[in-house]
């Protein structure tokens, strides 16, 4: 049905787990792609003796190369973009095969939704349950308290989306060129693809409130120091501002509908329909003029996103 992209970075417990739960929960048979950076704890020696297929660099080239690498083996319709950190809950897959025959077009992203014991969100209407705690590390991961207990956790379809795991057309990737890799490593590079998809006028961007993926958060970044996450954040910012001329923020508040309110909280919103270009409000006018001052000063201090 799928072809599931999954960089990883020298995560193989988390790899382990993440294939278990594909294989466990899934509803439908789906075609496993892997990308190995580097694999020198063990990931390279695992994947060759099973029947994945995969590609291999012996240096990390971050998210966006392997992503782009990796999708060139797909042979199924629809990607889905993956992390090597996430464990499939059961029906993930039947969710989204659902949303597919509804919609009855390929022009849409949609994404599960992310639940764990590092996620927060704070919504204008209902509740969605990013919050969770069945472990945060494969460690401590309590899988049969999240099996006894996922039917009971309440959700609704929102907008915009999640970035990962999100599901597109193999026809929409190649013709937006996969992911921006510019932004390698990572950071921003998600943004962007979403970016892209809207200038080819997808407006259907939909996080399906009952395909539940359990995310241990950023494992790979995490284990580069307490400040890498900041780092990659800044820097995708910047090259996404310089290139597209507004913020990542700017783009999910007004246009995709989620993001960050006034009171600098993430926002998640019931979904409500395909969305519509932004309405120029006194807000937006604001929003984007900051938008224009933070570019000029980028061009200013020469900030260059294609190095």
């Amino acid at each position: 049905m799928f072809s599931i992209l999954i960089p990883t970075f020298n995560n193989l417990s988390y790899l382990k787990l993440c294939i278990q739960s594909i294989e466990k929960n899934s509803h439908y048979k789906h075609q496993i792609l892997i990308h190995i950076n580097e694999g020198s704890d063990g990931t390279l020696d695992f994947v060759k003796k099973s029947a994945y297929m995969y590609t291999f660099t012996e240096k990390n080239i971050g998210m966006p190369k392997a992503l782009n690498k990796i999708s060139k083996l797909a042979n199924n319709n629809y990607i889905i973009i993956s992390h090597d950190d996430f464990y499939y809950c059961p029906g993930w897959d039947e969710e989204f095969i659902k949303e597919i025959k509804l919609i009855n077009h390929n022009n849409f992203y949609l994404s599960g939704t992310t639940i764990g014991a590092t996620n927060s969100f704070c919504t204008k209407s209902g509740i969605l349950p990013a919050f969770y705690n069945a472990g945060n590390s494969v460690k401590n991961f309590d899988e049969s308290k999240l099996l006894k207990n996922i039917q009971h956790i309440k959700s609704y379809d929102f907008q915009g989306a999640t970035k990962q795991p999100g599901l597109v057309h193999i026809d929409l990737w190649k013709k937006v060129g996969g992911w921006s890799e510019e932004f390698s490593p990572t950071g921003g590079d998600d943004s962007d693809f979403l970016m892209k998809l809207w200038l080819e006028n997808v407006r259907i961007f939909k996080g399906l409130g009952k395909s539940l993926v359990y995310h241990f958060g950023s494992i790979t970044t995490r284990k580069k120091g307490k400040n890498i996450n900041t780092y990659l954040g800044s820097r995708g910012g910047k090259i996404f501002l310089r290139k597209w001329k507004i913020s990542i923020s700017f783009f999910e508040r007004f246009y995709l509908k989620s993001g960050i309110d006034d009171n600098n909280k993430k926002v998640v919103n019931k979904f409500d329909g395909p969305l519509q270009n932004p309405k120029k409000s006194i807000k937006f006018l604001i929003g984007l003029l900051k938008c224009k001052i933070q570019n000029l000063y980028l061009v200013v201090i020469n900030f260059n996103y294609k190095k």
